[in-house]
């Protein structure tokens, strides 16, 4: 293999829509398809730090806003890295995302840090609002091969 393909990345994207429960069941089912997708497109970035924003956008979405009717993922994978959106029915901002400083979560409160990890391990993040309500988004950089850990 030659110096060239160490840093070679995907050339499309690829990307995956699915209505989940608005329950707990939800959390691992979201993170499953983010784990599959990444690893089926051979994807470079990292699928651990994927999965545990996901699992903590969809559980947000399931105890922070009302309603029966399903949430959606939606999983892009795009060269330059990934975009996991989670879509749930509540116009309101999610809590302290998109605020400049965030207070330190309570260390004896079992919540509290989802949004924090969110914004600490992504390289962005945001929320938008859609016609049925809001999506809350982040984003993941591709890895460079050299830096990957073995699979």
């Amino acid at each position: 293999m030659n110096g060239f393909a160490l840093h070679e990345r995907p050339t499309e994207s690829a990307s995956w829509r699915i209505a989940l429960p608005h329950t707990a069941a939800a959390v691992p089912v979201a993170r499953a398809l983010v784990r599959t997708a990444l690893s089926e497109v051979e994807h470079p970035a990292d699928s651990d730090t994927a999965e545990l924003l996901t699992a903590e956008l969809v559980a947000n979405a399931v105890e922070h806003t009302a309603g029966r009717g399903p949430i959606e993922l939606v999983v892009e994978l795009l060269p330059s890295g990934c975009q996991v959106e989670v879509h749930d029915p509540d116009p309101a901002p999610p809590g302290h995302l998109a605020q400049a400083v965030i207070e330190e979560p309570d260390p004896w409160q079992e919540g509290g840090r989802g949004l924090l990890l969110i914004r600490t391990l992504s390289s962005s993040c945001g929320h938008r609002p859609t016609p049925s309500g809001k999506a809350v988004w982040f984003t993941l950089p591709a890895i460079p091969a050299q830096r990957r850990r073995p699979a």
